[in-house]
């Protein structure tokens, strides 16, 4: 094991987010690259938004990926506890450090007043920062303000000299930042939480974390996470900042959506594999040296390094995700697929724990048959709906003029024949019979398939003819031919 200690630190406030999950998936395979350790931190001072609802849900979703963590929430370690609502104190510490070590100081400016700031600052054609009222209060201010009841937040003390701030970002390089960009920023609120610049840092030192990959939207944060490092004496760790995650219109990805599609579990609800999306979300900014799709997870760790993510945004492509979901069905196990399958076909009406158990062997062929023609599982009970219900037909009169062309009854007469005279049946006999009929009869390849097709499952494109014969049996492929050439003759 190495010394690298990684974190995975999200907010219980909501549904967790393709960003956030490709966040803890690129920790994960960096962690595992190096022998590493990954640690899961719950981020939950939001004490208005944050549940435990929201926390059990990003558990489960990290372990549907198969993202599992080394220490943290649910899992214990050394250096919790790994909720910050439950480290309080240990903020309050240190904080009261910066306070006696003049690092940092207790602000009663009310909002108004912070208003004011604000608008006099704009108005002078100034960044609006704030004016460091509070910073050299003498005792008797600070008695009289909190005799009046005022509330108070404590700021950092931004150190008076003008400096680069360098962030050596494992990305992006070097990424510079003036102190004269910032002012004394809150490092405690008034309802006694913690801001999140603060308590990062507090929890990555002592946590002991040594590389902090997280969005680009943090990149703003670094420099003010660096100041406390050096005020509180902590080691700075090293640095990665991923690339956004674009949609298809090159708009950001927000974090949430009407139809949820960002949430990670909408796409294990409609039956996406967790190695596609796994595989999905590792070319999300990164790519390996060879330029192939598909890579099994162990291929995936192996070329995995930081200098190979791009520093330019990411578009989340849902077709290029389906493409590969669908690779993935296609190519997976069977029973695999089956066990993952028959919740769909139950919520459909189709089967139920009965049927399954009496006719799995039968069931294995209408999903085999079926997997390929879905992009992704929810899919599979529409695909597989012509094995189990009545037969109906797209369209009706125009399935009655294709079984009235002249040769049709010919071929399904024919088929009916050889059907019976098999003395195997199997896909591969089923499919010398299409082979023979075209050779044998006055008729070309259209009139054998097409129109058999239609009868067969009243679609005009669909599986493979021998496996739906093979599926439907002899017994009702004959009564489907039958009842087509009734409907010819009724009209």
């Amino acid at each position: 094991m190495s010394d690298m200690r990684l974190r995975f630190p999200p907010s219980p406030t909501g549904k967790i987010h393709i960003g956030n999950m490709r966040t803890a998936l690129f920790n994960w395979l960096w962690a595992r690259k190096n022998n590493g350790e990954l640690v899961l931190r719950i981020e939950d001072t939001d004490k208005k938004r944050s549940t435990k609802e929201f926390e059990d849900i990003i558990i489960k979703e990290l372990d549907w990926l198969g993202l599992d963590v080394d220490e943290g929430a649910g899992v214990g370690g050394e250096y919790g506890p790994y909720r910050q609502s439950e480290r309080l104190s240990i903020y309050e510490k240190y904080a009261k450090k910066l306070l006696k070590e003049d690092k940092a100081y207790k602000c009663y400016c009310t909002e108004e007043e912070l208003d004011e700031m604000r608008e006099k600052a704009l108005a002078e054609g100034k960044m609006p920062k704030y004016n460091g009222h509070c910073r050299n209060l003498s005792e008797e201010e600070k008695q009289k303000y909190e005799e009046e009841g005022r509330d108070s937040v404590i700021r950092f003390k931004l150190p008076v000299e003008d400096r680069d701030i360098v962030v050596e970002d494992e990305i992006r390089g070097e990424v510079i930042f003036n102190t004269s960009v910032l002012d004394d920023f809150i490092i405690f609120k008034s309802d006694g939480m913690p801001t999140y610049n603060f308590a990062v840092v507090v929890d990555d030192a002592l946590m002991k974390i040594t590389e902090v990959i997280r969005g680009e939207d943090h990149l703003s944060n670094t420099p003010k996470q660096i100041l406390i490092y050096e005020a509180l004496g902590f080691d700075v760790p090293k640095f990665a900042h991923l690339p956004l995650i674009l949609d298809s219109d090159r708009a950001k990805l927000k974090k949430r959506s009407e139809d949820d599609d960002v949430y990670i579990g909408e796409y294990r609800e409609k039956g996406y594999l967790p190695e596609a999306l796994f595989n999905f979300l590792s070319f999300l900014g990164w790519s390996p040296p060879e330029d192939k799709e598909i890579l099994s997870k162990e291929e995936i760790i192996n070329n995995f390094e930081l200098k190979d993510i791009n520093k330019s945004a990411a578009v989340f492509d849902i077709d290029k995700l389906n493409w590969v979901n669908g690779k993935y069905i296609r190519e997976s196990d069977l029973d695999y697929i089956v066990n993952l399958s028959i919740p769909y076909l139950k919520e459909a009406g189709f089967v139920d724990d009965e049927f399954v158990e009496n006719n799995y062997e039968w069931l294995k062929k209408v999903i085999d048959v079926s997997r390929t023609g879905v992009d992704y599982l929810a899919q599979i009970s529409e695909e597989a709906e012509l094995f189990f219900e009545e037969l109906e037909f797209e369209d009706k009169e125009q399935a009655i003029e294709e079984f009235q062309e002249e040769g049709v009854e010919l071929v399904f007469e024919n088929l009916k024949k050889k059907l019976k005279e098999l003395d195997e049946f199997t896909p591969e006999k089923i499919n010398n019979i299409f082979s023979e009929l075209i050779s044998e009869l006055p008729v070309g390849g259209r009139t054998v398939y097409h129109p058999t097709r239609l009868a067969l499952t009243g679609l005009n494109s669909g599986p493979e003819m021998k496996n739906v014969i093979y599926i439907l049996g002899i017994e009702e492929t004959i009564n489907r031919l039958d009842n087509a050439l009734a409907m010819k003759d009724a009209n």
